[in-house]
């Protein structure tokens, strides 16, 4: 990624619509009403054979206090003063307002390079606007339709120069899941670490103000992400890369997921489906629950979504601060999450203060340590002594009077780890049996929490060697030639048998 660029204006001119145009994804909400977007978001841009990071921004509002608003226009000043070129959207077919002047001025005074685009100029409808355009100072404006992908092409030969002048970045990648270990490996891998190349992807998730923002705020040491009283103030799944006590992480704020009845409103349909998504870029996923309400029904769904897909899971119960008897609560807790949430039994519990930052290097350790279960690698033969010591101590049923024989064992993935086991009659082994086998793996080679799969596939009452030809020893080869050519030519005493 070559650059940075930041989508801003005034509410409702496009901005989430042209930055989903340049992902080439629908990432950012869009609708009709003004003010949908209020965070900034991240995404990896495609135009012609440029590729950077762009921005999108909450609309600049003209509040300066402490609003909602205000917290908004804040934010998106902070995303173009560290934006390398900055994108000023006008709304063509309303021409330019005073905010869009007071604006102007602004940009002016806070980043050296500065675009002018004139949206929604499709037509003879955004003529006047973008004409009008060119009483900001700014330099000619480009008319472009977000909504219809026109103009993108002079976008480009404005931004191609522009490209050469930024040194290259990095983009944090998405993860690798599910990562395949080649066939006859025998090592045990040796777990790396995070760097600023590959971060550590996390997503830090759960209900409507349990706190994620705040203590995503608390992690990177400022106010990047707008937080507030009021509940449901993320809306999109938004991710900064940061370090967190020396470990370079990508973290992803999302929205908070309630009840599916409970939600009404078409944005939040739209914001819970993209904290889900965030799920799936992230390596580790922090479940944040309320202490004072913890282990609802909501929470159990979100922290499953989380296993099932195959992340590593850490649950922080946040407000620490506030609860006074801690050691009677702290033993609750436990004992409600080994209850309800078996499938991630011995997943790390911390309790945090978003608010305080107390607890922020108890979760530090808790998200590395799951971090290296996730990525374990075991060797084959580790592997079979175990199955064989398991298979004394509980050998499988048999059913119909047939037994089960587990015959052979090895891992073929990791992130998180899956394992391969032959054996006979898979379609009658249950699922009791495999959970007993998890858990072992669990308990005998430190896996606490992380998802484990384990497939069976049926190798039947194959005999591996029926097609392997006979090796005759050196020694008894020139006899057994012999003896052969002896019974071709027939003579007395020889067996064609031989």
């Amino acid at each position: 990624m070559s650059f940075t660029l930041a989508i801003v204006g005034r509410p409702n001119v496009g901005k989430s619509t042209l930055f989903n145009r340049l992902v080439g994804k629908r990432l950012a909400l869009v609708d009709d009403q003004p003010g949908v977007t209020r965070d900034l978001r991240e995404g990896d841009a495609r135009l012609g054979d440029l590729r950077f990071v762009v921005i999108d921004s909450a609309g600049l509002e003209l509040a300066e206090d402490d609003s909602l608003q205000g917290r908004m226009r804040r934010l998106t000043e902070r995303a173009v003063e560290e934006a390398d070129v900055c994108l000023f959207l006008i709304d063509a077919r309303m021409g330019v307002t005073p905010a869009d002047e007071i604006f102007a001025d602004i940009l002016r005074r806070k980043n050296a390079h500065v675009i002018l685009a004139a949206n929604k100029a499709e037509g003879s409808a955004g003529d006047a606007g973008a004409l009008e355009a060119w009483s900001l100072g700014l330099g000619e404006p480009l008319r472009i339709s977000a909504e219809h992908g026109e103009g993108l092409d002079d976008l480009y030969t404005v931004l191609k120069p522009l490209a050469d002048e930024f040194a290259e970045r990095n983009a944090a990648n998405i993860p690798e899941v599910d990562v395949e270990i080649e066939e006859g490996s025998e090592e045990e891998g040796v777990y790396q670490a995070p760097t600023k190349l590959k971060p550590l992807q996390l997503a830090v998730i759960g209900r409507p103000n349990a706190g994620k923002s705040t203590l995503i705020n608390k992690i990177l040491g400022e106010d990047r992400l707008l937080t507030g009283p009021e509940a449901g103030i993320t809306r999109d799944a938004i991710s900064v890369t940061t370090e967190f006590m020396g470990t370079p992480m990508r973290i992803w704020d999302t929205a908070g997921m309630r009840k599916r009845g409970k939600i009404n409103d078409k944005l939040e349909k739209l914001s819970v489906a993209d904290g889900l998504r965030a799920v799936r870029f992230a390596e580790v996923v922090v479940v944040l629950l309320d202490v004072n309400i913890p282990f609802e029904t909501q929470d159990l769904r979100i922290a499953d979504f989380a296993e099932t897909e195959g992340r590593a899971v850490v649950v922080a119960a946040n407000k620490w601060d506030l609860e006074e008897d801690k050691p009677e609560k702290l033993k609750e807790l436990r004992e409600a999450f080994e209850r309800l949430l078996p499938q991630l039994k011995g997943a790390p519990l911390v309790t945090v203060s978003a608010k305080t930052g107390k607890g922020l290097d108890r979760l530090h350790n808790a998200i590395m340590k799951a971090h290296q279960v996730w990525n374990r690698r075991i060797s084959t033969a580790k592997l079979n002594q175990w199955l064989s010591a398991m298979t004394e101590a509980h050998p499988p049923p048999a059913p119909g009077g047939r037994r089960i024989k587990l015959r052979y064992m090895t891992q073929a993935k990791t992130r998180p780890p899956g394992f391969v086991i032959m054996a006979t009659h898979t379609d009658k082994i249950p699922e009791s049996y495999g959970r007993y086998l998890v858990n072992g793996l669990r308990n005998d080679f430190d896996m606490p929490g992380t998802p484990i799969r384990i497939y069976f596939r049926d190798q039947g009452n194959k005999n591996p060697y029926k097609d392997r030809k006979k090796s005759i020893p050196s020694r008894l080869k020139k006899h057994v030639d012999a003896r052969k050519h002896e019974a071709r030519k027939g003579k007395p005493g020889s067996k064609s048998e031989d």
